[in-house]
């Protein structure tokens, strides 16, 4: 039952009863070691382990408490440092998108802080680190690539290359202006990124990319019928008034193009790039550059020749984009065997000549929509015409193309139609990609 050892007398045992035995609180006693049934010592450690593990517990979940809050800690003080260093970028920037006198608006009515900013490291996951698959197209200004955020939204990022045409100035100018602008017929801008050296630009993707891709590029086969280029007209017409007069600001936008008008799901047209825009403000109707950009074909005279701007050089970039609507034909290409004549001049040729159905594109002529065509076409060469003065204004295009205004005038002769195409005129090319760029600049006379 137990058995004890004393120095002098040796090993005790006792074999049935515990008997003489003595507890005494002094020294020199010895030890007494007594066998007990297995259940009696589980009982005992059954008690003893709710405790232990208690404290095992409390102490490992403690660890792990005070490591998250330590790693969240780091993770909330890098993004608020990376987004202090973006927003003092873009605070930085923001004077210079005022330089010249042209922008007569405070940045700070555009809250910074209401800009989202999205890290380097989330816009390469979502566009597979900019994978050459995800590419969409290739601009003057850099690639386009398609991503998806981690909640499934689908986004176009614009990665301004360094050795791009464009510059801070034209980076600004997109999340500034963008930023405070909304209509159904603009691209809608969901923020940017200005980490490592970059500037990249995020907006809403458009599955059906741009309005170049369909007229005379990769989707030429899968052509737009006359009501939906019609709708494509108008609703490129309404975001041009939004821009012009609608919005808080005045806003030429200088670079209106085929490649510049997005097609959504259901190829509704929203207006995209807004890096040459500039912002009117009071009475302004018009303002000069020494810096004309822009691409050729689509630039109104009196901006290509001597730098200066108004909304009616946006008109006239509204009415070339709608000759090649409705005619399927680049101005930048040549038509007329005999003179080589570009687009705008073989309209004005074809209407001298009472011919104007022929310029019409013969994937969607139909006799049912002639008139209405044919009035597109004269629409056209009254935006186009070579005195900014003579050009009728946005809302008054509107009133035409819906047929408010029932009788047009007579269109005088457009711009750069005197003669053969210019060698500039040669030389420039629509890249038919989605937000495709020819951002040239230019020392106006």
């Amino acid at each position: 039952m137990a058995y004890s050892y004393y120095t002098g007398i040796g090993c005790m045992h006792w074999n049935r009863s515990l008997i003489d035995i003595q507890e005494y609180s002094m020294d020199g006693v010895a030890d007494l070691f007594i066998r007990l049934a297995f259940s009696e010592l589980a009982a005992n450690d059954k008690k003893d382990f709710p405790v232990a593990a208690i404290a095992i517990a409390v102490s490992i979940g403690s660890i792990i408490v005070i490591l998250c809050g330590y790693v969240f800690w780091k993770l909330l003080a890098k993004h608020r440092e990376r987004k202090r260093k973006s927003e003092a970028f873009l605070r930085e920037a923001s004077p210079k998108f005022y330089q010249g006198g042209m922008i007569i608006d405070d940045i700070n009515q555009v809250k910074i802080e209401d800009i989202t900013l999205y890290s380097f490291d989330m816009l390469a996951n979502a566009t597979d680190r900019f994978h050459s698959a995800s590419k969409l197209g290739q601009g003057g200004f850099g690639p386009v690539y398609k991503g998806k955020l981690p909640d499934g939204q689908e986004i176009a990022v614009k990665r301004l290359s360094q050795s791009s045409g464009q510059g801070l100035q034209e980076f600004m100018n997109e999340v500034v202006v963008i930023s405070r602008l909304q209509h159904r017929n603009l691209v809608r801008l969901l923020g940017c990124c200005t980490e490592r050296g970059e500037k990249m630009l995020v907006y809403d993707f458009m599955p059906n990319r741009s309005l170049d891709a369909y007229l005379f590029g990769s989707h030429q086969e899968k052509f737009v019928d006359w009501s939906k280029r019609a709708i494509i007209i108008e609703g490129t017409g309404r975001g041009l008034l939004y821009l012009h007069r609608d919005s808080r600001l005045r806003i030429i936008h200088r670079d209106l193009k085929a490649s510049n008008i997005l097609l959504d799901e259901y190829l509704n047209p929203k207006i995209s790039d807004f890096g040459t825009a500039r912002i009117f403000g009071g009475n302004q109707d018009q303002a000069n550059t020494i810096r004309v950009v822009g691409t050729y074909g689509y630039m109104a005279p009196e901006y290509a020749m001597h730098g200066r701007f108004s909304e009616k050089s946006d008109v006239y970039s509204f009415g070339v984009l709608l000759l090649e609507i409705v005619s399927g034909r680049k101005n930048s290409s040549f038509y007329d065997d005999e003179d080589e004549l570009t687009l705008l001049a073989y309209a004005w040729k074809l209407w001298n000549e009472n011919n104007i159905i022929k310029l019409i594109d013969p994937k969607i002529f139909d006799s049912s929509f002639e008139k209405q065509m044919v009035r597109c076409v004269h629409i056209g060469l009254l935006c186009v015409q070579e005195y900014a003065e003579d050009r009728p204004n946005v809302s008054t295009v509107l009133s035409m193309l819906t047929s408010d205004i029932a009788e047009l005038p007579t269109p005088k002769q457009p711009a750069f139609t005197g003669g053969h195409a210019s060698p500039q005129q040669v030389s420039s090319k629509s890249q038919g990609s989605v937000n495709a760029d020819t951002i040239t600049v230019l020392e106006p006379r």
